[in-house]
């Protein structure tokens, strides 16, 4: 490719974990990039990315969705799994750098409209009700400590005096 950017590299690891089991809508993409990053990209920039990856035939669009192509699929195969963000993104412009384009693709063209009402849907559902699926559980480790202290006490001291006069 001729020129790549951070953004181009960012919007590829954001595609890979939004359509793992199936094209990704816009706003899934934007959820999986808020949670990659911590944050989403211009929309321009966007914009501008989804059109350079599209006419390098590194994303398609199925029906209204999106998902890399089996080229993409190998660059974001071929990195660490053990990378953290930074590094991450370095491997993918790296990989993005050397990869030639074998015949001609059709560019992906979003308007900036479409990914201002992606990334609306995308805020307001997570400040909804709802539970954003891409975000892992998290997980409070117990300790042994804590199950043996909890293990058989009543709950109150009030419990107790009420068991003492009955």
């Amino acid at each position: 490719m001729d020129s790549v950017r951070d953004v181009d590299a960012f919007l590829l690891m954001a595609l890979a974990l939004a359509s793992k089991r199936r094209p990704a809508e816009l706003a899934e993409i934007m959820a999986a990039a808020d949670l990659t990053h911590g944050a989403i990209p211009y929309r321009a920039e966007l914009g501008d990315a989804f059109h350079e990856l599209g006419a390098h035939g590194l994303i398609q669009e199925i029906e209204g969705r999106y998902t890399l192509t089996p080229d993409a699929q190998k660059i974001m195969g071929s990195q660490s799994r053990k990378a953290g963000v930074v590094e991450l993104i370095a491997g993918i412009r790296e990989a993005l750098i050397t990869y030639n384009p074998v015949g001609e693709h059709a560019p992906i063209l979003l308007s900036e409209e479409q990914l201002s009402d992606a990334i609306v849907a995308h805020r307001s559902s997570a400040q909804g009700a709802g539970r954003n699926l891409l975000i892992p559980k998290s997980k409070v480790p117990e300790t042994r400590y804590q199950r043996a202290v909890n293990r058989g006490k009543p709950t109150s001291s009030h419990s107790r005096k009420n068991d003492r006069k009955a």
